[in-house]
């Protein structure tokens, strides 16, 4: 990285097609969405890589082997590689049992970079286990390394009780939060939890929110949607759309399914979750014999990502039920396509949806006012129309170029930044 440094001016530094190396340590941005550790982070991958290429940078994402047969470099889009790095069994581990293996992958995506005969210009790790590794490359690469979270171990448990992460997340995340040149926050939400909870600087955060295709994810015709996924054209459609755990909050839908005074042609569809997720389906199912239900809730299971928008298109309403979110990408996606949105009041969800006009926040984690709320819409369909109409304006403001666009100013701000730093200390030592 020095050696460019040192051949770059000012103007070239903010002009820069940048080599940018991605860490995706523990999940594919190309996996299908809803499985254990599938969401709406695969999603930002995926989405800002492919654009930051049609840009001019060059980028490689790295992600673990999970299976044998995948190749190791794949082309995702002009300028955008996956590379699969083999740490640990050929096989998908929990997140948990990759923690002995950041080092194993950071060796690995070291190696590839010496075989392939590559020199980044910047880093940008994603979730925790991507920045512990992260740490360890940058040390020798001698390039800024930007993080983003996406979730927060400390922000997960006071959110929910009963939730646990492992000591390891909790000391590295607080690590890395001092040890990163940039985090980038999707929402001004997390900043101030960056700031009030973990002492972060405000100069080392940058708010950047997420995105949608808007042009994938847009209004169209219910009868059409419903025909072409083989539902009926007469139902009301609940959707829930996310990975299937506990800080989903799934159980308190369902709940409130069954507190709703009329369930004639009336089906909650749920959309996500693995082979992994059995013992919640177990649970979740459990709930919905217990309140009455059963027969009307049906769990899809894991969608293509590119399917979803006829899912919603379908759908007379969405509902986020979570614990937390650190952004929401499913109400993006839902509002998008003219789809109202009941929420919890909680992270970026509070931001995303505009309660009374693009769809309804609630402030309890309780089945009652989600029940309230959503028979509400499924009975007023000018109020949903409406909601609807409203939410596709809010989200014109929202596109996977603008982000790309402002990580590209990012990147050469840090960049050139770093080049100065590092230029400045070989004048200090050449005396």
């Amino acid at each position: 990285m020095l050696g460019r440094c040192l051949v770059l001016d000012i103007r070239d530094l903010m002009t820069l097609s940048p080599h940018v190396a991605v860490l995706s340590f523990h999940t594919s941005p190309l996996a299908p969405l809803g499985g254990a550790a599938a969401g709406g982070m695969n999603v930002y991958v995926r989405e800002v890589s492919a654009r930051l290429a049609r840009d001019g940078a060059s980028v490689d994402v790295f992600t673990r082997r999970e299976h044998a047969e995948t190749p190791t470099v794949v082309a995702f889009a002009p300028g955008a590689r996956l590379i699969q790095i083999e740490a640990g069994a050929i096989a998908p581990l929990h997140k948990h049992e990759l923690i002995v293996l950041t080092s194993e992958f950071a060796r690995g995506v070291a190696a590839f970079a010496t075989d392939e005969g590559v020199r980044y210009d910047v880093l940008h790790s994603h979730y925790w286990l991507s920045g512990m590794a992260g740490e360890e490359l940058v040390t020798d690469w001698n390039v800024p390394h930007l993080g983003m979270f996406h979730t927060l171990g400390e922000i997960k448990m006071r959110a929910r009780a009963s939730e646990h992460e492992p000591a390891e997340r909790l000391a590295g995340e607080r690590r890395l939060v001092q040890s990163l040149d940039k985090v980038v926050a999707a929402t001004e939400y997390e900043r101030r939890l960056l700031r009030q909870i973990y002492r972060m600087p405000a100069s080392q955060i940058e708010v950047i929110p997420l995105g949608v295709d808007t042009e994938r994810f847009a209004p169209g015709s219910r009868t059409e949607a419903r025909s072409a996924l083989g539902m009926p054209v007469d139902e009301r459609v609940i959707l829930a759309v996310g990975r299937v755990e506990p800080l989903k909050g799934l159980d308190i839908l369902i709940r409130a399914f069954g507190e709703m005074t009329d369930h004639s042609g009336m089906r909650l569809v749920v959309i996500g979750g693995d082979e992994s997720a059995g013992p919640e389906f177990n649970r979740l199912e459990s709930i919905a014999d217990e309140v009455g239900v059963r027969d009307a809730v049906t769990f899809m299971g894991s969608v293509e990502h590119h399917l979803l928008p006829d899912y919603y298109r379908a759908a007379d309403v969405v509902v986020m039920p979570s614990f937390t979110e650190s952004f929401g990408l499913v109400a993006v996606e839902a509002m998008a396509c003219g789809v109202p949105v009941v929420a919890s009041r909680v992270g970026g969800l509070a931001s995303t949806v505009a309660d009374g006009r693009t769809g309804y926040l609630v402030p309890w984690r309780c089945p009652e006012p989600f029940a309230e709320k959503i028979e509400l819409l499924l009975r007023n369909e000018p109020l949903r129309d409406a909601l609807g109409a409203a939410a596709v304006e809010r989200m014109h403001d929202y596109s996977w170029d603008t982000v790309a666009g402002e990580l590209a100013v990012l990147y050469a701000s840090v960049i050139r930044a770093h080049c100065g730093v590092a230029v400045a200390a070989v004048e200090v030592a050449g005396g």
